[in-house]
């Protein structure tokens, strides 16, 4: 097969151009026309958000052209095991529905931070702005600009660090123009896109393959098995079993990013019920992002890299022009991730850290200076950690993204879980926690993945065991700082009080039943070949 680079006909590079010249003046308009107080009250709107609101907009969040890349490229090699990701999810997003959400918003609190400083002080809030600021850098700024660069590695043959260098500086220039406030405008469309053009390519590629039954039958057995053997080198199902549990809890349930829509929830019944939307919109992730990587296999059997998947299928399957099309919304969006992890890094070093703790009468242009500042630092920063990540070997680009992220979620699922379930918990355990918590997490993470890595040491017990084994350490260690903590009793005027916690309605209850009855029945049907 030839270079996918070779593929890009004139019409496409015409049709690239032209849509990033389009946002760029979108972005103009909306920055220096338009209304800018309408804007700000777009972003200062309260708690008025519906369930379905609540449910597209963590969706889409969740839901990238990262995470479009990575899944095809996981579905190519293993089948729709990775849908363990999706559809296991659903366990810790009911845990959010009952258990977190109705905690935070009877706390009537606007970030995650500020709820655990009403729980365990101001140091436990400052340590968790220092701690947001590192997932940021490493979950939502690195990981994007390394599934960005290997897009630019096979759209135009560059090496990846010209090819981050390229998406930040792109990001800065729709920055500087206003652009990202035009890719915001259009995120919505981007992403219905998106989703319109994975359900296509399965479509086309069931089409181009014979059918849904040619594919199942030119595909191994186990690539249509949920759970796999104990043995399996992939991801055996101890490892899913035990080890995605701590990367739920942080992700679905600890995330400002994840989490933000619910705390703008009308009531906690929206909240709920939007929480329950997303459960049924994340069984759509199989067949929309994993299955196309799944058809590939079997149409392209001798890609180079599974990275490549899905970028093959677009290539092979769409017509001149409308390739272009994917390609730049696929851009356009990934330039908007990075966009908005810079601003969100600025936005929490500035007010979290800088004015708070440090300088609280700035004047409106140093922060806006200390705020350029930390995005310049920021963006340097990332690139260096991509390409410490794109130095790991053996792993491909999922594996990558969930191995990353299951070095990062330890620390964050103990001081939750502790902070919510048990009332004794300390904030000497928490800060613990959250400082040497992370130190050894993200220490083990870097001897498992560049030091002694996976490939070359086999000794080393599977990612997702390993982040399982690095949360009862934690876990134990915060147990034994609170029972052992003479200061515990001054704790307790730092207790949410909960005597009069909502529970929640029969209208949820009977919703989150039935998802849970639908949940078990695709575990059923998908282990049984």
């Amino acid at each position: 097969m030839k270079d996918l680079n070779n593929l890009l006909q004139p019409l496409d590079y015409t049709i690239i151009v032209g849509y990033l010249l389009i946002l760029l003046a979108i972005g103009y308009w909306v920055s220096f026309v338009k209304d800018k107080k309408q804007n700000e009250n777009l972003f200062l709107a309260g708690n008025s958000l519906g369930w379905a609101s609540i449910g597209l907009n963590m969706w889409g969040t969740n839901v990238g052209p990262s995470m479009l890349i990575a899944s095809a490229s996981i579905g190519y090699t293993t089948g729709i095991v990775a849908g363990n990701f999706a559809w296991y999810a659903f366990v810790f997003i009911f845990l959010l529905a009952v258990v977190f959400a109705p905690r935070y918003l009877h706390a009537r609190v606007q970030t995650l931070p500020e709820f655990m400083g009403k729980r365990f002080g101001d140091s436990t809030r400052n340590i968790l702005a220092w701690y947001t600021l590192i997932t940021i850098l490493i979950s939502w700024l690195a990981l994007t600009l390394f599934a960005g660069g290997i897009l630019i590695q096979q759209l135009l043959g560059f090496p990846m660090w010209l090819s981050v260098i390229s998406m930040v500086l792109l990001a800065a220039c729709f920055s500087i123009a206003g652009g990202l406030k035009a890719i915001a405008y259009t995120n919505v469309f981007q992403m219905l896109l998106l989703i319109a053009v994975s359900l296509l390519l399965t479509v086309f590629g069931f089409m181009k393959a014979g059918g849904v039954m040619e594919v199942y039958n030119n595909t191994p057995g186990e690539f249509w098995n949920l759970l796999l053997p104990a043995d399996d080198k992939n991801y055996p199902w101890l490892a899913i079993v035990l080890g995605y549990p701590v990367m739920g809890v942080w992700f679905w349930c600890t995330d400002q990013s994840m989490v933000q829509s619910v705390l703008g929830a009308k009531t906690l019944k929206q909240g709920q019920l939007g929480v329950n939307f997303i459960g049924w919109l994340k069984i759509l992730d199989v067949p929309l992002f994993i299955l196309p990587g799944i058809i590939c296999a079997v149409l392209y059997p001798n890609l180079k890299s599974p990275d490549e998947a899905y970028i093959t299928m677009v290539t092979g399957l769409f017509p001149t022009g409308m390739i272009g099309l994917i390609v730049v919304v696929l851009i356009a969006a990934l330039i908007s991730t990075i966009g908005s992890a810079l601003n969100s890094l600025s936005t929490v070093f500035t007010m979290d850290i800088y004015v708070k703790n440090h300088k609280p009468d700035a004047s409106p242009a140093e922060i806006v200076r200390i705020g350029r500042f930390v995005n310049i630092a920021g963006a340097l920063i990332a690139i260096f950690i991509t390409l410490a990540i794109d130095s790991i070997k053996g792993l491909n680009l999922f594996d990558v993204f969930q191995s990353v992220l299951g070095f990062i979620a330890p620390p964050m699922s103990v001081v939750f879980l502790f902070g919510v379930l048990w009332k004794r918990t300390t904030t000497r355990a928490a800060n613990f926690t959250l400082t040497a918590g992370t130190v050894i997490s993200l220490g083990i993470g870097v001897l498992y993945l560049w030091v002694f890595p996976s490939a070359e040491y086999p000794a080393w017990p599977h990612f997702l065991q390993l982040s399982f084994y690095i949360f009862v350490l934690l876990a134990t260690l915060a147990f034994l700082i609170t029972i052992f903590d003479k200061n515990a009793a001054s704790n307790e005027r730092n207790i949410l009080d909960y005597t009069n916690l909502a529970k929640p309605s029969k209208d949820v209850w009977i919703l989150w039943i039935l998802l849970i009855v639908v949940m078990v029945g695709l575990y059923v049907f998908f282990n049984g070949h």
